[in-house]
């Protein structure tokens, strides 16, 4: 894995030369990104929108504010060959595939993309924090220095990942890694205070959008193993999700049923959630949703009852947090703390991926 790949800095280039982009998935990210992409604004040129069932092309480029009305018009059918081909026939300089799908299928397509010459610009963190075997071709792609953009897979665009292969590149070496990865979670737990429910909150986030469609994507703690993941091998370790302990707060009775019985049944995560609420402040603590990774290895994801002066214990509304003891931050870690959710922030931090590929007029440091 390349420690600086071409994201951490945008180089000045040919002002004459623009960049073409795919972008597949306009859900709530996706969508987002397409109001931060006004027509041939930073020399981007938009050539192909896809959604799971359809997509629509121009290799001219059309403008994102109609691009959704444009691709609920066209007709059924999704053919990757013919959105790659839209960037080919651009003619640009950077050719490059937004992925802003929560897809496995997709995510398992990002080497091969980079193999055949395309940039490749994600929220997608699946690829990532896939197997090691699995990641063996996006690994030896960004070896090659080929441009990967994944900013907006940890964090919400938070600076945490290129902060780590910063960090990783000169040489310093992460000794301990903390803190609460998931904006939703922050959000139930920095609301929690047993006076209502816990199922009321999570019912609450999920109007909110705070949460996934169903609540336990958040909650069985997988998403929060692969940001992980992510962090330690930006660092230099090698690890894979299979390491990582993870408690699922979903008891079995509830991880396999649909949705909307999860959802009416919710009231019996109740109990357990508050009794552990009970403990923590008979012990004059608060609790959090905590990842931890050590330089031994040892990796945990899940509810931990932490004391007043833990960083986290003063978090607010969905913020993350990340602190970075590293051997240069030992006697006080290096913390990272700002918005871990929503459409907005995650977006422009794919906007910003693409900026840092972008061959046009721009030197940002």
């Amino acid at each position: 894995m390349s420690a600086l790949p071409r994201f951490a800095a945008l180089r000045p280039a040919d002002a004459r030369a623009d960049l073409a982009v795919v972008l597949l998935g306009t859900g709530v990210v996706g969508g987002a990104l397409l109001r931060l992409l006004p027509s041939g604004r930073h020399g981007i040129r938009l050539v192909g929108i896809a959604n799971s069932t359809r997509q629509c092309t121009d290799a001219a480029g059309f403008d994102a504010d109609a691009a959704p009305a444009v691709l609920a018009r066209a007709e059924m059918g999704r053919s990757d060959e013919a959105l790659l081909a839209a960037l080919d026939a651009s003619g640009a300089t950077c050719r490059v595939v937004v992925d802003a799908t929560a897809s496995v299928e997709t995510a398992s397509r990002h080497a091969a993309w980079l193999a055949r010459g395309y940039a490749v610009v994600t929220a997608n963190k699946i690829a990532a924090a896939s197997s090691t075997d699995a990641s063996r071709g996006l690994r030896a792609a960004r070896a090659r220095d080929a441009a990967y953009g994944d900013a907006a897979t940890v964090g919400a665009g938070l600076p945490v990942l290129a902060t780590l292969r910063r960090l990783h590149a000169c040489g310093d070496a992460l000794v301990a890694l903390e803190g609460v990865f998931s904006g939703s979670l922050s959000w139930l737990f920095n609301q929690y205070d047993g006076t209502r429910p816990f199922s009321a909150l999570l019912r609450e986030a999920r109007a909110w959008g705070y949460t996934e469609p169903d609540p336990r994507a958040d909650l069985s703690g997988a998403d929060v193993a692969r940001k992980l993941v992510i962090l330690a091998r930006a660092a230099g370790h090698a690890i894979d999700v299979e390491h990582v302990a993870v408690e699922n707060l979903v008891p079995p009775s509830l991880r396999d049923v649909e949705v909307e019985t999860f959802l009416a049944r919710a009231g019996e995560l109740d109990a357990a959630i508050a009794a552990r609420h009970a403990a923590a402040v008979g012990e004059g603590q608060r609790l959090r949703h905590l990842a931890t990774f050590d330089a031994n290895g040892r990796a945990h994801v899940g509810l931990v009852a932490v004391g007043a002066d833990h960083p986290t214990a003063r978090l607010a509304g969905a913020d993350n947090l990340f602190a970075l003891t590293t051997q240069r931050y030992r006697a006080r870690p290096l913390v990272i703390q700002g918005p871990g959710a929503g459409a907005d922030v995650t977006a422009q931090a794919l906007l910003g991926d693409l900026l840092a590929l972008a061959p046009a007029r721009f030197a940002v440091l």
